[in-house]
């Protein structure tokens, strides 16, 4: 059934399709059938059949016979030709030399191999199981190939080690294409190892013509695995309806946020599902990108990795660095579709942060480079690399990033002490063997599952015109622009609950609107804001402390450290940016010690009620004008929150 041949198309080390059905007229037209199929579908794996006793099956052979008959039904076995203009019914064809079990991956045709085709192939003594370590053995002699087969198709140099039958061995470097130097060879091994001359120069030659078909079969290999895979997981039918049957329940983005706290992400409540959600744009046209910014140690890295983990890992390359041109050498279609994570861009050289965000807006690098051709020519060309990729970074630093941060959602890593408390708590069950890890492995596999469902739509919003951000937001053109792609995102994870249009295109709803407001108001806070997420929250914190005093105190490093439980390092960054920005003054000599005073006392609080107002009287305009012809009733209480 389809099922099952998906999942054969699907299995990466396939080597050869074995038909053992029931030798009868019906199962003969069965192997004809499937065969003729998969040698469309799959043209470069040996087809083969069993020939079992007459009118039995697998079965009831096993029953009559002893064990021993399936090894000699396999050695025995039928293989398939796949020659152009082979008459149908007449495509199996009997081989005296039969490949032996488990040898076929190994094994390279004698007389005659030819590439793309699955033409019967005969034992050669040809062993490159270690292709570092290739050996091969005749009468005459056993010779070792070491490190491997030069790939320059000029050539064919390899360090060659040759032992007779005494197991004496004579090591040398030859070129296989130079008849002379292999003609000098031969003649010194056949003095050293006492070998007639003759007979190794007739394995040399028999031997470079096996290297020969070795070596293109190699390289055809390398440029299919360079290929772009489109892979599969096919769902059983109970985890397709567990997926559908959640994808079809109403609160949907809240019930995916409670599945991410039990794949074991502590907390972090609308920062987990606002990355997921942009993670998940890595299958649509339109990609979404995403700073976390956070203090060292804040836990921003391991949210990141616990989000890339609920994606499929077929579609994540997960990187600690970047070297400068290390994105341009890729293969041309290898990050199309895919999820791109940077552990920390703060290391980043110039060169490849341009590579990262030009990847990141235009969705493909060009670059003009000198390439070296198989024969070894050298000349110009034009390398690409295509994407679109969906990408996820942490920095300590996010305020050096201004060209990026135009292009991406700035998310600030909670780093409250209520935060803190539930990571501990978390750490301390984790200890006492009191998380269940099979049950959040789960979670994550379901999560894997469920993106994996989820199908790319183009999007409709008749409302993109009704809603508008502040207009003193930071760089207002692009952040628009990723509020819509935002608003897209959120109606198509609940495609199973909107209408469509005639061409097949989702319609948005307010529903998704509001949920996109919702999540999206600490990115848009951060982008109104002049301080970035972390900055702002340490100069809350000592505002706050500072206020307890009064608005005009004095205070020493030494004291900020106390109150807000820094670091050295690390508050001295904040400090010296705050200095910078004027939010703060300084007094005093630095033999004696300097002291600080707020001079800028922001109403933080004040701009987030005006931000929240603004959006908040726009989305009760748009329910109130739109309530009679909604597609449902917009759910009570969908409202602004604060985040915790």
């Amino acid at each position: 059934n389809e099922e099952i041949k998906t999942a054969i198309k699907e299995l990466k080390q396939l080597q050869e399709i074995i038909f053992a059905f029931d030798n009868d007229d019906a199962g003969n037209k069965a192997v004809e059938k499937y065969s003729n199929e998969f040698k469309e579908i799959l043209p470069n794996i040996i087809l083969s059949k069993l020939v079992l006793p007459e009118g039995e099956d697998i079965n009831s052979t096993s029953l009559a016979h002893q064990s021993e008959i399936f090894t000699h039904l396999l050695e025995t076995r039928l293989f398939f030709s796949t020659e152009q203009g082979a008459p149908a019914g007449n495509n199996f064809s009997v081989e005296k030399e039969n490949i032996p079990s488990g040898k076929i991956k190994n094994t390279i045709n004698e007389t005659s191999v030819k590439l793309n085709s699955t033409e019967p192939i005969k034992q050669s003594g040809l062993d490159t199981k270690n292709p570092y370590k290739i050996i091969y053995q005749t009468l005459s002699a056993t010779y070792y190939i070491q490190g491997g087969v030069d790939k320059q198709l000029n050539r064919m140099q390899i360090t060659l080690v040759t032992e007779n039958k005494d197991h004496y061995k004579s090591r040398n470097r030859v070129d296989l294409y130079d008849d002379k130097q292999v003609e000098r060879i031969c003649k010194e091994v056949a003095e050293k190892l006492n070998v007639r001359k003759d007979l190794l120069e007739a394995d040399m030659y028999k031997l470079t013509d096996l290297l020969d078909h070795y070596r293109d079969a190699e390289l055809l290999n390398n440029k299919d695995s360079e290929a772009p895979k489109n892979e599969q997981y096919p769902l059983t039918t109970v985890e397709r309806q567990q997926i559908e049957t959640l994808l079809k329940k109403p609160k949907l983005i809240e019930k995916i946020t409670e599945l991410l706290g039990k794949a074991g992400i502590v907390g972090e409540e609308r920062n987990r599902i606002f990355l997921l959600i942009i993670a998940i744009s890595y299958k649509m046209p339109e990609t979404l990108h995403a700073l976390i910014q956070g203090s060292s140690g804040s836990g921003k890295t391991r949210l990141l990795k616990q989000i890339s983990d609920c994606i499929p890992q077929e579609k994540v390359t997960k990187l600690t660095r970047l070297s400068d041109k290390v994105l341009y050498n890729y293969p041309e279609r290898f990050f199309v579709n895919r999820l791109l994570c940077l552990e920390d861009i703060d290391g980043l050289s110039e060169e490849a942060e341009f590579a990262f965000r030009e990847l990141q807006s235009n969705g493909e690098l060009n670059s003009a480079t000198s390439i070296k051709l198989d024969n070894g020519q050298i000349t110009s060309g034009q390398k690409t690399v295509k994407g679109p990729i969906a990408s996820l970074a942490c920095t300590t630093r996010g305020e050096i990033y201004e060209d990026n941060m135009s292009r991406v959602f700035l998310i600030a890593v909670d780093e409250s002490q209520e935060q803190t408390k539930r990571i501990i708590n978390y750490q301390n069950q984790k200890s006492a063997g009191e998380i269940d890890y099979k049950k959040e492995a789960q979670v994550r596999k379901f999560m894997q599952n469920l993106v994996r469902t989820i199908q790319p739509y183009e999007v409709i919003n008749p409302y993109a015109n009704k809603i508008q951000l502040p207009e003193d937001a930071h760089k207002i053109r692009r952040l628009n622009d990723l509020f819509q792609s935002f608003i897209k995102q959120i109606t198509i994870i609940n495609q199973y609950q909107r209408k469509k249009t005639e061409q097949g295109k989702l319609i948005t709803e307010l529903e998704d609107i509001a949920t996109a407001i919702d999540i999206l108001f600490e990115s848009i806070v951060l982008k109104v804001d002049e301080l970035d997420g972390s900055l702002r929250q340490f100069f809350e914190k000592l505002k706050s402390f500072v206020e307890k005093k009064s608005k005009h105190f004095e205070f020493t490093r030494f004291e900020v450290r106390q109150a807000t439980g820094l670091g050295k390092t690390q508050q001295h960054h904040y400090i010296s940016k705050l200095l910078e920005l004027e939010y703060l003054q300084q007094y005093g000599f630095q033999n004696r010690g300097f002291k600080y005073k707020i001079v800028q006392w922001d109403n933080y609080t004040a701009l987030r009620e005006k931000i929240k107002t603004h959006l908040q009287n726009q989305l009760n305009k748009l329910q109130t004008e739109h309530q009679p012809n909604a597609n449902r009733t917009p759910e009570k209480g969908v409202r602004l929150v604060e985040s915790q």
